[in-house]
């Protein structure tokens, strides 16, 4: 199992830890699960100050813009390929596609969105410090206006008003029937076990 940290991390040292893990992803594959009607996502890890889940992604999976509210972040590919895009003002969104072996960072401040980037499906490891508790996920109006909506990390991220058809967030179940191995209580010990040897 990841070891309790005792203090929130950088985003060096998130981006060190994806891809730690990612070097050990043949230890997780028993945990990939692709549905082509959602990303699916399990937590493998949280403490006070770090949390860790494997997402599964396949096309059309489309988070939408969104921040992490406090909490920076790190992602490692193991898998296939995703694209992240940043909004920029005055601009068309910064676009970059990670691959398999590659991994990204951002800060709690960074609006960003990421989807699958065609082809194979792909997993992807995500470390976030502090954990996840809000996100906002963001509109992109007609007229160019942004706006946000506040939103549990339990809440599945999808493109929502005129960046797609999506519902904003609370509006429907958020969920989604993406998430699997957890309860209220966190990760199941079944993940647990499983991060063991990592």
């Amino acid at each position: 199992m990841l070891p309790t940290h005792d203090r929130d991390l950088t985003r060096d040292e998130l981006g060190r830890l994806v891809r730690d893990l990612a070097g050990r992803a043949h230890d997780l594959e028993h945990l990939v699960e692709h549905r082509p009607d959602a990303r699916t996502y399990t937590e493998l890890h949280r403490d006070e100050h770090v949390a860790v889940w494997l997402i599964c992604w396949m096309d059309d999976h489309d988070t939408g813009f969104h921040d992490h509210d406090l909490s920076a972040g790190a992602v490692a590919v193991t898998a296939g390929a995703v694209r992240e895009e940043r909004l920029v003002l005055g601009g068309a969104p910064a676009s970059r596609t990670a691959r398999a072996g590659e991994a990204f960072t951002f800060a709690a401040s960074d609006i960003h969105r990421v989807s699958h980037a065609g082809g194979e499906p792909a997993v992807t490891l995500h470390a976030y410090s502090p954990p996840l508790w809000r996100m906002g996920a963001y509109e992109v109006t007609p007229a160019g206006e942004l706006r946000r909506y506040s939103m549990s990390y339990a809440e599945e991220l999808r493109p929502i008003g005129a960046e797609g058809e999506g519902a904003r967030p609370n509006e429907a179940s958020g969920l989604g029937g993406g998430r699997r191995g957890e309860s209220e209580a966190g990760p199941s010990p079944l993940f647990g076990a499983a991060l063991a040897n990592l």
